[in-house]
């Protein structure tokens, strides 16, 4: 697995990794204060069942989140089964008949179309009477002239933005690109919910939505602040108003955040945001070599290994079916947990093509863990991120790169 210049090559990533080790810093001293300022002790370890009344560490946990995010509330439950509950409990939480959901950054993650109703599903925003529209990027940027001319025409409930490119090959999006749209909208329509979907993005800058002046922002816990400690969960942080709204749709109408019990989650999802900043840095480490290593054997990819990056994804482009399934095996075989596991195609939930997925991870599908899928479809793509260490984070690239040995 050893090549002889990955020495030469990390020098001359050390730039790159220099401002990594930056950004984790002041994420890391952004988390301990505000374990500081809630006084965070053992008492918060502890767990409730049943109905969750009274569970100070929960309670404690979604102060610290909202500290974390600049927010009001926050909303931090091991009952949200992944990123695409959150966002779903989001939606249906703020939107009613009739009103207009407007997604800025073109169709959304293929696991929402059963949400929105982009697919025929009689659970569906659509079957509710909501109304669905989409604004294309252009050139991986905020298409600004048609979100003026809409956001001016009315009749919009909550805009919705997907910072990660999911399965599409756009760039994901910065948060200084987030700050000048959500700076238009709000200057045309200050009442529009600006909704962030942030899988993948926390803590790779220093800035989170919440910040610039979203109103509501939602991420998954088997992702980046999970550390690749929590086992399941998700985050929704923002106004108190909307968090009260999406408690109660998660929950029930009438006790909200007040039920929810922990069932011993508390300290995996204080220990996962702990150690969040500095896995979210390997993994970034691991993705910015991957980047430089395939480029240079002539693969696209994006973004390029000294480019800004505003989430933890790395695309490689193969234009090969067969180059993709062989570099998703390779990481599966580079992987702690189920190493000797054949990634093959196969048909999964909410995914209208087949997708092959390589997780070997202690996690079912944490993808803050070294993991790499993509559907199969032309220009068969890999979506590689996590890491939680970048040392096992660059064996299981070097693991994969030598797999496709007999693809160059």
């Amino acid at each position: 697995m050893n090549l002889d210049n990955i020495k030469e090559i990390e020098e001359k990533l050390e730039p790159v990794f220099k401002n990594i080790d930056e950004i984790c810093y002041q994420n890391s001293q952004k988390v301990l204060e505000a374990f500081w300022q809630e006084n965070i002790g053992e008492q918060h370890f502890n767990t409730t069942t049943g109905y969750g009344y009274g569970d100070l560490g929960r309670d404690a946990l979604e102060r610290v989140y909202a500290r974390i995010f600049k927010a009001e509330d926050a909303l931090v439950r091991n009952q949200f089964i992944s990123g695409t509950h959150a966002l779903s409990t989001a939606f249906f939480a703020l939107l009613r008949p009739n009103d207009t959901l407007l997604s800025i950054t073109g169709k959304p993650y293929d696991t929402l179309d059963s949400v929105i109703g982009l697919n025929d599903n009689p659970s569906s925003l659509k079957s509710f009477g909501i109304n669905y529209e989409q604004i294309d990027l252009i050139d991986d940027d905020f298409d600004y002239e048609k979100i003026e001319k809409r956001v001016k025409e009315g009749n919009i409930k909550v805009i919705e933005i997907q910072r990660s490119k999911g399965y599409s090959l756009r760039k994901s999006i910065t948060v200084s690109k987030l700050k000048k749209v959500i700076e238009l909208i709000k200057s045309i329509n200050s009442q529009i919910i600006i909704m962030i979907d942030n899988c993948y993005c926390e803590f790779v800058s220093t800035v989170e939505p919440t910040q610039v002046g979203a109103d509501i922002c939602v991420g998954s816990l088997i992702k980046n602040l999970g550390g690749g400690i929590a086992s399941n969960g998700a985050y929704i942080v923002g106004r108190k108003d909307l968090i009260h709204l999406c408690s109660e749709r998660l929950n029930v109408c009438g006790e909200a955040k007040d039920v929810g019990p922990s069932l011993g989650a508390n300290k995996s999802f204080f220990q996962g945001l702990y150690m969040a900043p500095g896995v979210v840095a390997s993994s970034l480490k691991t993705v910015v070599l991957a980047s430089y290593m395939l480029e240079n054997l002539g693969y696209e990819v994006e973004p390029k290994w000294n480019e800004e990056r505003a989430d933890i994804v790395s695309t490689i482009i193969f234009n090969d079916k067969d180059k993709l399934i062989k570099f998703v095996q390779g990481i599966q075989s580079g992987s702690a947990i189920d190493a000797n596991a054949l990634a093959e195609p196969t048909d999964m939930p909410g995914y209208d093509d087949q997708i092959i997925m390589a997780s070997g991870s202690f996690t079912q599908g944490s993808s803050i863990e070294l993991s790499c899928d993509g559907p199969i479809r032309p220009p068969y793509a890999a979506y590689l991120q996590g890491g939680l260490t970048y040392e096992y984070g660059k064996l299981g690239v070097l693991k994969a790169i030598e797999n496709l040995k007999d693809k160059l």
